[in-house]
């Protein structure tokens, strides 16, 4: 249990994503991972991305753009295979690259017109580092004691060395803190209800889920922009979930969430720069974790066009949250978003 000092874990999901803003577009992405062959196999990827278009009179709208792919990662996050459509050129040298941040840099390297034109391809692609270095977690909503039994299959000494490669990859896992130091409770972490993304009153508001039976993660996006021409203003909405199916004694299967966030803001309509910024944490695993939207103040005044590389020089390891940031970099949509709407 946590000190006194360290307040309780956030665990209050904002879903399901609210209807559709009148006048608006709206970016949906999803990578579902899932385990076709069991836990002793690879993981498969579908990662799906949608720009729908919401008229004025907030009605039916219109899909302008989407995108779909399906990757095979082995066990060490290697892709091992991968197809999508519609493909973009160089898709295949993806094949033999490692999940992490290796791989995002790899994506900028050889396609780089999928960020120049802000293709819905390179959301899910970019979110494959991302979601390889999480989603294991899955099985431990799927299997009771799944933890302690990776936990008593370590060899000695292996438990200790990987929780000091954690100590301040991030904000919530700085020295000290309750995830570091044990006090916290880790069999607790994932227990948030994740509700669901999809809102019923507004079937149009997602995408197409993928769904299949067995353990599974999920990482949910969305993104909706607005233009104030009154007030030359863009104005976003934006949300961030990781979230697994989860099993429960008497077989039910429901899902909880580990991370989740909210994002509101304001940029620009001429320049793109960013004017207000308002995180909200929703669901985090450690107490200490929501201390990281101070930070993201220091973004203020940058463009949505560098937003990704601003994110990686202001909010690196400790100084920022690595989920929160990921919210944070996928702001870099929000022109091509804009520009549906000029």
């Amino acid at each position: 249990m946590a000190s006194a000092t360290v307040p309780p874990p956030l665990r209050d999901t904002a879903n399901p994503a609210p209807p559709r803003a009148a006048n608006s577009v709206r970016r949906t992405m999803s990578i579902d991972v899932t385990w076709p062959d069991g836990i002793q196999g690879g993981r498969l990827f579908v990662g799906r991305c949608r720009d729908y278009r919401t008229p004025a009179d907030g009605g039916a709208g219109t899909v302008l753009d989407q995108a779909e792919f399906h990757a095979n990662l082995a066990e060490d996050k290697t892709i091992t295979a991968i197809s999508a459509t519609p493909a973009p050129p160089k898709l295949e040298s993806l094949v033999g690259v490692r999940g992490g941040n290796h791989l995002r840099l790899f994506i900028k390297e050889t396609m780089p017109e999928l960020i120049s034109e802000g293709a819905p391809i390179y959301l899910p692609l970019d979110d494959i580092s991302g979601t390889s270095l999480v989603s294991a977690f899955a099985w431990s909503q799927w299997h009771g004691g799944w933890n302690e039994s990776m936990i008593a299959n370590l060899k000695p000494g292996e438990l200790e060395k990987l929780m000091a490669d954690r100590v301040n990859v991030c904000w919530g896992l700085q020295a000290g803190n309750s995830g570091i130091t044990g006090t916290a409770n880790r069999g607790d972490i994932a227990q948030a209800d994740a509700g669901d993304v999809r809102n019923p009153a507004d079937p149009e508001g997602w995408h197409e889920l993928f769904e299949v039976d067995g353990p599974g993660f999920r990482r949910a996006r969305r993104i909706e922009v607005q233009r104030d021409d009154e007030a030359g203003l863009i104005r976003i909405d934006a949300a961030f979930q990781d979230s697994a199916k989860r099993r429960g004694d008497d077989g039910s299967v429901g899902r909880g969430a580990i991370h989740e966030y909210n994002l509101r803001a304001t940029a620009d309509l001429a320049t793109g720069k960013l004017l207000t910024l308002e995180p909200e944490a929703r669901i985090l695993p450690f107490g200490e974790c929501p201390g990281a939207i101070h930070n993201t103040q220091r973004l203020v005044g940058r463009t949505l066009g560098e937003i990704r590389e601003a994110v990686l020089e202001q909010l690196r390891g400790p100084q920022g949250c690595t989920h929160l940031n990921d919210a944070l970099r996928a702001l870099a949509e929000v022109p091509k978003l804009a520009g549906y709407l000029a």
